[in-house]
């Protein structure tokens, strides 16, 4: 039977900002192009990937939908197309809505087939032409409501921790950036910034506001009272009709969490529901310390087949720059919340991964060594320094195990194997604990480690035999760096 695991996608593929649609039996995932060796967010070109309701492990590239220097804004091809979003308009047809970094304009590219290659259309604008350039068009949302009226969410908000991050640049200090970066900066300091998140009505041509954008939910410095407050709108948009309620997934300002709002009607009256997921596990069963490299965070819901999928997106590379889609089973409960849901190495997977055979060490979900931090350091988006996931090579591999490494895989059905594999490489003497939870609690094994070697080479401990279903923690404690390609279990 196949199996998938988180990022559901092939482990060289990078689309973060995963807004996921079901259209005509198929799940198609519209998001942002990450690569690994990225220096700035979303360098490539839109692409499309889709898979069939009935079968969410079977994950098919549909090519490249959209060309950044499609847009006549960018025809010199300098801007990054960052977090789109795709409706099914009233006439049938599929729009894209899309952004610039930090650049006031909403583009929108329409096709006839939900896979794309989508053609430009226009800019989102005012009935008098103007384009809409106020309240930061940023992160567009779209939905298409069951009355054929249509309606656009956007806007960006860097409020309390945020805050220290965009100082007021001179331009004589924009000049001694790398260029990649000026633009963007240039940016920060020039526009105006939203302070809420922003809602307004499409005409049908798609593209034409009804109205002046008003405040759907607010950010930061605006939440005191509201019911929102630790959890304000910063950024990522989305929006959704679940069983006739409203339900607006955005990022707060905290950006590694997923919340979401929820309300009677699309264009007001949104009540804060809670989080649904955090990139970090953060607030997870009063969980205070992240469990994985913290980074932002952007997804959306979708239902198929009567189960809800979150999808969200994880840091690669220790870096903002490769970040990888993943997705959680969430469960919408009666009186229509969300509970916050843990990542796991399972995502899509029907259930627990077989403790059978091999698996990449990439797909754990939690990861910590001694520099963890709590926070997410946008002075130095791309951390070398702690243990992170790397690709070399079109290989994919934990690197810089160190002593106090934890990695952690959620979930697997044990049928009591008796040896645990590890394909390592490295400089390293120490050993490797096996257990089933962070702390080493409940201890399945023990792995002395004496390696030097720049070749992969592949051990084995025993097993205590265990049979159901139940994590995996590897504790790393020794001297030196080691690499980790390949964990896998034998079967008696």
């Amino acid at each position: 039977m196949r199996q998938i695991y988180n990022p559901y996608l092939p482990l060289g593929v990078y689309i973060p900002d995963g807004e996921p649609h079901l259209f005509d039996g198929r799940v198609y995932v519209y998001g942002s192009h990450d690569a690994v060796d990225a220096r700035v967010y979303c360098p490539g070109d839109y692409n499309v990937w889709s898979a069939p309701a009935e079968d969410l492990t079977s994950w098919r590239d549909e090519g490249t939908s959209y060309l950044r220097r499609q847009d006549p804004t960018n025809a010199q091809n300098r801007m990054q197309l960052w977090a789109p979003d795709v409706t099914r308009g009233p006439d049938g047809k599929y729009y894209l809505y899309y952004c610039f970094p930090f650049y006031p304009e909403i583009g929108v590219a329409v096709s006839a087939s939900p896979a794309g290659p989508f053609e430009f259309h226009g800019h989102v604008r005012y009935a008098d032409g103007r384009t809409l350039k106020e309240f930061m068009p940023f992160d567009p949302a779209v939905l298409t409501d069951d009355d054929g009226r249509v309606y656009l969410y956007y806007g960006f908000c860097p409020a309390e921790e945020k805050e220290m991050l965009l100082p007021e640049f001179t331009e004589e200090g924009i000049e001694q950036m790398p260029e990649d970066k000026r633009e963007m900066v240039r940016g920060l300091r020039e526009i105006h910034l939203g302070e809420n998140s922003m809602v307004a009505e499409l005409e049908p041509d798609m593209l034409t506001l009804k109205y002046t954008p008003k405040s759907l939910i607010p950010g930061g410095h605006h939440t005191k009272g509201t019911g929102f407050e630790g959890h304000g709108f910063f950024e990522a948009s989305s929006i959704r009709k679940i069983r006739g309620r409203y339900y607006f997934v955005y990022s707060s300002h905290k950006s590694h969490e997923l919340c979401y709002a929820v309300s009677d009607r699309p264009d007001g009256g949104f009540r804060y529901g809670g989080i649904i997921i955090s990139n970090g596990d953060v607030s997870y069963r009063g969980q205070t310390r992240p469990t994985y490299t913290l980074s932002n965070n952007h997804g959306g819901i979708v239902e198929v087949n009567g189960n809800f999928y979150i999808f969200y997106h994880r840091a690669t590379a220790g870096s903002e720059f490769s970040r990888q889609g993943c997705a959680e089973k969430i469960t919408l409960r009666p009186d229509g919340g969300i509970d916050q849901v843990e990542m796991t190495s399972c995502g899509l997977n029907p259930g627990p991964l077989k403790a059978d055979g091999l698996y990449p060490a990439a797909i754990c979900c939690h990861m910590t060594c001694p520099g963890t931090m709590a926070h997410i350091d946008y002075n130095d988006p791309i951390n070398l320094r702690n243990t992170r996931i790397t690709e070399e090579r079109n290989e994919m591999f934990v690197t810089d195990i160190m002593d106090g490494t934890v990695l952690g895989y959620k979930y697997f059905d044990y049928a009591e194997p008796d040896r645990l594999l590890l394909e390592m490489r490295g400089d390293f003497r120490g050993e490797v604990q096996i257990a089933q939870d962070a702390e080493g609690t409940r201890e399945l094994g023990r792995l002395p480690v004496r390696i030097q070697s720049d070749l992969w080479h592949l051990d084995g401990a025993a097993l205590t035999p265990f049979r159901g279903c139940g994590a995996l923690f590897l504790r790393f404690a020794g001297e030196g760096r080691l690499q980790l390609k390949t964990i896998g279990f034998r079967q008696p």
